[in-house]
């Protein structure tokens, strides 16, 4: 059982000012009609970030159908804690609304930047998205006083859960360098904006060198919860993981089992990551990013039982 790689999707493109330098970290939103929309983080020649829409067909999700010459969603205010980029959005559909969570960026400081998770909602069928609030839904607390990135929320019912990336600490290298240490955490919320936070941690580090785990995508299937996420360490070369669980809360990482790799050349042969999983027409479809972060492209891989 594996992933076929079946190419790219999406590369950066010169005339689309905010994918021009990058297509990172994407939503995959069925649609109605045929259509799959992609919301992907895109970078600009300032290395800024944006989440803009990218159209492609139901039918072969390869063949690209429109891209939106504007973004969806643009960096906030002066000041704010997503001044300098937004980022890896997630959608989660009720109430004839679209929340998206997202990633706020602040440039600068001994760390280089700073992270912290927003929301914005739609209530046009996600052509327009306005900001819940100025501030991080998940804000710096006693037991998280550093930052919080990318998240992935399911709503059960009345029940709102997330996995959300959670900075444990930043380390200076020998090198004079700052090097951050995060991993993957659990929450609840009744509401999708004040969320519980006790410290749960999903998806652990496995050993001293590992340093990065992130960007959480989690399905829910009839006898198990299944979770793709991104990790690396002493390479500092990203991969595709993969864990299981019975509860979501639980989880058992068996990255052996992922069934994807780095190609031996190509676009992706030096690393991989930013899965995102779902389901279209009976097949089960990954979209996932390539070498330096997303610079060489967005591409797609069909799972083969």
């Amino acid at each position: 059982m594996a992933w076929n790689k079946l190419g790219l999707i999406i590369e950066p493109d010169p005339e689309i000012s905010w994918m021009s330098h990058y297509t990172g970290p994407s939503f995959v939103d069925i649609k109605d009609h045929n259509v799959i929309e992609i919301l992907v983080t895109g970078r600009d020649s300032n290395n800024v970030s944006r989440v803009g829409k990218v159209k492609v067909n139901k039918d072969n999700p390869l063949e690209i159908i429109s891209i939106e010459g504007e973004p969806l969603f643009d960096i906030g205010e002066l000041g704010t804690f997503d001044e300098s980029g937004v980022s890896y959005p997630w959608l989660v559909k009720f109430d004839n609304q679209i929340y998206m969570y997202y990633v706020g960026w602040v440039a600068g400081g001994r760390t280089r930047f700073q992270n912290a998770t927003g929301l914005c909602c739609s209530v046009d069928n996600g052509k327009v998205y306005n900001r819940v609030s100025k501030a991080p839904i998940l804000p710096r607390t006693n037991a998280e006083p550093i930052a919080t990135g990318s998240v992935c929320v399911l709503k059960e019912n009345d029940l709102w859960r997330m996995w959300y990336t959670a900075f444990d600490r930043w380390e200076m290298t020998k090198g004079g360098v700052a090097q951050h240490y995060y991993n993957i955490k659990y929450a609840e919320s009744n509401d999708g904006i004040n969320w519980r936070r006790d410290g749960q941690v999903a998806i652990d580090f496995l050993g001293e060198s590992e340093h990065t785990i992130g960007k959480p995508m989690v399905l829910k299937g009839k006898d198990k919860y299944e979770m793709w996420y991104s990790y690396r360490g002493g390479s500092d070369l990203y991969r595709i993981g993969y864990a299981d669980s019975a509860d979501g809360i639980n989880w058992i990482r068996k990255d052996a089992n992922v069934g994807i790799n780095v190609s031996e050349s190509g676009w992706d042969s030096e690393m991989i990551e930013y899965a995102f999983v779902f389901e279209c027409n009976n097949n089960r479809y990954m979209v996932y990013n390539g070498n330096n972060f997303g610079k060489s492209g967005l591409g797609l891989a069909q799972w083969i039982d």
